[in-house]
């Protein structure tokens, strides 16, 4: 029988959803830390006269993680606007991706070489697999704390360079686990089809089942009851699952 809904949620188990916690809690830090609504001290922070890019930076990182929660809700009803929301998500962290790069080239540096001692050390970091089995949002908001520790080196300095660098690199390993969820969703939904597909399913599963006779034999095929048919040779037993399956047997 076919399962019309698909299992949903499970976005607190994601590395994805732990780096985009991660990245929007250290976004809200790095914004209260940086930037400055006061000319005077431009210079030693990010001059923000106007609060637009603390906004834009927060919301970017906020709408990260959201659309990964959304995402994961919807997928019992619809792989497709999973996928949309998944790749929303991509799509805001990687703009906020972009926001990093611009601070540091601002102040006439460049990001780290993915060859440079700093980034060799922060990509090597491994995160831990979640056991929480119960107190879910309790015990996944520890263990994001518990992971962000493992990048507390870099994203605790003073020199907000070098947050900003870390957190180009959080984010890029996001966007990389991201683009594989896409791809991941996108494969469930050729083999398995959307809610739409499965309805329909189930539709003609429960016709099957009101027209199957008492005495049907089962298909010598895939072992599926069988259905009454005639042609043109007279009646026989066809399987229920035609066209997927074609066993036949003499009425």
């Amino acid at each position: 029988m076919t399962e019309l809904f698909d299992k949903h949620g499970g976005f607190r188990r994601l590395h994805s959803f732990t780096l985009a916690t991660i990245v929007q809690i250290e976004t809200l830090r790095f914004c209260r830390r940086f930037f400055t609504f006061d000319h005077r001290e431009a210079g030693k922070k990010f001059y923000d006269p106007k609060g637009r890019q603390y906004d834009q930076m927060a919301q970017a990182a906020r709408s990260g993680r959201q659309n990964i929660i959304e995402g994961s809700e919807r997928s019992s009803t619809s792989k497709d606007t999973e996928m949309k929301l998944t790749d929303v998500a991509r799509a805001s962290l990687g703009e906020l991706r972009g926001d990093y790069e611009i601070l540091i080239l601002d102040r006439n540096q460049l990001p780290w070489s993915v060859h440079s001692p700093e980034a060799k050390a922060l990509n090597a970091i491994s995160l831990d697999k979640p056991t929480f089995a119960e107190d879910m949002v309790h015990e996944s908001a520890k263990h994001a704390l518990e992971q962000r520790r493992k990048y507390a080196r870099w994203l605790d300095d003073e020199d907000p360079i070098v947050v900003a660098n870390a957190l180009l690199l959080i984010i890029g390993r996001a966007l990389n686990m991201l683009k594989r969820q896409v791809a991941a969703q996108g494969k469930a939904f050729e083999e398995t089809g959307g809610f739409s597909e499965r309805l329909m399913t189930k539709r003609l599963e429960a016709r099957d089942q009101q027209q199957q006779a008492p005495d049907a034999p089962e298909c010598p095929l895939c072992q599926k009851p069988m259905r009454q048919r005639r042609s043109a040779k007279g009646p026989f037993w066809g399987c229920s699952a035609y066209p997927d399956c074609k066993g036949t047997r003499s009425a």
